[in-house]
């Protein structure tokens, strides 16, 4: 890694996620959202960097396919205190104490972004947007109320867009999903989890998954277009 982006100052940073402005929620599960957590100027930078994918979805993070400033902001989004500072906010202790799993999406097709809760294996998951705007009605992240109702939504839906960071605390009604959306949305997914066998685990079906994928895209989108707007996964 450069001199020059060693000692970048940090992108993100633990006080603008425990600001006053940061949406925190507790009922009917534990998230937040947090917006312009990413300074404009560097926006041409990460995206020069963002990784090109082979495949839709969110795919296992290859540091050695990321360029010099995506892999910094990766770095600076599992160091400890920023960890620690988003757990904060969702009631959870020492977030850092737990190994994370790391992934990214680069385009989805319309079979992802079902209605889910996310695996018992997850102590919490964070979202990190990139998209630098979104037009699209689809695409749009819910906090729901039920497994089986897109529409019943617990805050106003999320735009994916540049800066803008979700975590949510993994729980039997952490319902989540969007409309069903095809195209590039770019996001960074860090998962924290109960113990280092689950993050053996989860690395061993991503890279699986991730190379099913790149062989079998088209079969993917095909049965993905049939998708309804208030699927999910039990």
């Amino acid at each position: 890694m450069s001199e020059a982006v060693v000692s970048q100052a940090a992108w993100v940073s633990p006080e603008r996620v425990l600001s006053n402005d940061t949406l925190v929620v507790r009922e009917p599960f534990s998230f937040m959202v947090a917006t312009e957590m990413l300074d404009p100027s560097i926006e041409s930078k990460l995206n020069d960097a963002y990784p090109r994918q082979n495949g839709a979805g969110f795919l296992p993070y290859e540091p050695e396919t990321c360029g010099e400033a995506f892999n910094e902001l990766v770095s600076q989004l599992i160091a400890p205190e920023f960890a620690n500072a988003v757990g904060k906010q969702l009631g959870i202790d020492n977030l850092s104490q737990y190994p994370t799993y790391i992934s990214i999406a680069r385009t989805l097709n319309k079979r992802h972004g079902t209605i889910h809760t996310d695996g018992k294996s997850k102590i919490a998951t964070m979202l990190l947007y990139l998209n630098p705007a979104w037009a699209d009605n689809s695409g749009r992240l819910r906090f729901l109320n039920k497994i089986d109702d897109i529409e019943d939504t617990v805050v106003p839906e999320i735009e994916p867009l540049y800066g803008t960071l979700v975590a949510f605390k993994r729980a039997d009604n952490s319902f989540h999903g969007h409309l069903p959306f095809e195209g590039e949305r770019r996001a960074i997914q860090i998962a924290w989890l109960v113990s280092e066998d689950a993050k053996s685990r989860k690395g061993k079906r991503g890279k699986l998954s991730s190379g099913v994928k790149k062989l079998f895209g088209w079969v993917d989108r095909k049965v993905a277009a049939g998708r309804k707007d208030n699927a999910h996964r039990d």
